[in-house]
């Protein structure tokens, strides 16, 4: 039934209902009553399908925009693959150009044995080169000195984390004390001079230096007014910070080292700087060579490495190591804390060994330091012995005299 056809129903009805309200007779009201709830019935039904048919338009509504969205993506899918396929095509065209060129200049026989022979001479070269730079490392200085006694032991002060480090610069004519407390922080603490920072209240006050990033462990050093030391967060990475400004003017990242703790009894430690007579050192352990101690020489400008020494002396039960004139001394202790003692050392120059050298105990402290630094200018070890700023006197003698004895 059409809409025409349904009202023209409707109305004939309504029509027919209005003459029965007129006859009045029960039997038409009855009939009325009948029509009356069929006609509600019919105008529900017809509510509902008008619902329905929104409903449906609505759904297909949907599905044509899904529909659309898909061919579209479809569209932009098949662009990419055409796009791609030319692409293919195109680097194996340019693959076949370049194979057919090798195959015409393939060298001959001969022009490979003279490539052999020229790369053999560069080998030998910079193998040449790497012993001049060794020969010119041990004559840079008169370094003919060892390590026969730490003789004395004074503590300074104490303050900060059980774990820090705290030196003075080594440089020539330099008084100025750097403490740096914890593990890990971004904050150096600079006293004017070791008077100063022995005082329970510092005069002048120590100046607060705020690094560019954090550093790690406690082997830093400072040297030339420059603070070199372990980036936190990264395996290897050394910086060298300006502290008149406290920006870093170059850093470098050192080969084979970060992987495991460079003492284990220090865990945090990976790379622990040095400095002596020689210059700039960093020590580290090498897991491919088993857990040994490696110390490489640094140039203090731009970081370069100058030569790396593979040593003897283990890292297991190593608290800290410090270096004087080219000879690395590996300090020993228990997990417990004791006594601790130099037990292994390496020397550069080949002169004094290991198994030559009695055994040099540090005086009775029964604790465990967690940094050792050598100052080349006062002869003395600053350490830091569970929060206590300490300072050894170590005694030399020549080559000549260790000979003697």
């Amino acid at each position: 039934m059409s809409d025409k056809e349904f009202w023209v129903f409707l109305l004939c009805l309504c029509l027919k209902v209005s003459t029965v309200k007129s006859q009045g007779s029960p039997q038409d009201a009855f009939l009325l009553q009948y029509l009356e709830r069929r006609l509600v019935q019919i105008e529900e039904r017809l509510s509902q399908c008008e619902q329905n048919t929104v409903s449906i338009t609505q759904k297909t509504y949907d599905v044509s925009s899904e529909m659309r969205a898909h061919l579209s993506t479809l569209n932009v899918m098949r662009s990419e693959v055409r796009s791609q396929l030319d692409s293919i095509s195109a680097r194996v065209e340019q693959v076949e150009r370049e194979l057919e060129y090798l195959e015409n200049k393939m060298p001959a026989q001969s022009d490979i044995e003279m490539e052999e022979a020229l790369l053999e001479q560069q080998i030998k070269a910079a193998e040449l080169d790497q012993i001049k730079r060794k020969a010119k490392i041990k004559m840079e200085n008169d370094c003919d000195v060892a390590l026969s006694q730490i003789k004395s032991l004074k503590m300074v002060k104490k303050m900060g984390d059980n774990a820090g480090s705290w030196f003075k610069d080594p440089s020539d004519g330099s008084a100025k004390v750097y403490l740096l407390s914890g593990i890990r922080n971004d904050t150096l603490l600079e006293y004017t001079s070791l008077q100063s920072f022995s005082e329970k209240v510092a005069v002048p006050p120590a100046k607060v230096v705020k690094l560019p990033s954090s550093w790690q462990g406690t082997g830093h050093i400072v040297y030339n007014g420059f603070l070199y030391y372990h980036k936190a967060d990264t395996p290897n990475q050394i910086l060298k910070v300006d502290l008149s400004n406290g920006t870093v003017v170059d850093r470098t990242l050192l080969p084979n080292a970060g992987r495991l703790p460079v003492y284990s009894l220090n865990t945090n430690t990976y790379l622990d700087m040095a400095v002596d007579e020689l210059g700039l050192w960093v020590i580290h352990a090498d897991l491919e060579y088993g857990g040994n101690l490696v110390i490489t020489k640094l140039d203090k400008g731009n970081l370069a490495v100058e030569y790396t020494w593979d040593t003897q002396c283990k890292s297991h039960d190593a608290e800290g190591a410090f270096i004087i004139c080219g000879t690395l001394y590996v300090v020993y202790n228990t997990h417990y804390g004791g006594r601790s003692t130099v037990q292994c050392l390496y020397d550069i120059h080949d002169t004094i060994h290991s198994a030559e050298s009695p055994v040099v105990f540090f005086p009775k402290r029964y604790t465990s330091h967690s940094s050792i630094h050598y100052h080349p200018g006062d002869k003395q070890l600053y350490a830091w012995d569970d929060g206590y700023q300490t300072i050894y006197q170590v005694e030399t003698h020549t080559s000549d005299q260790i000979t003697a004895e």
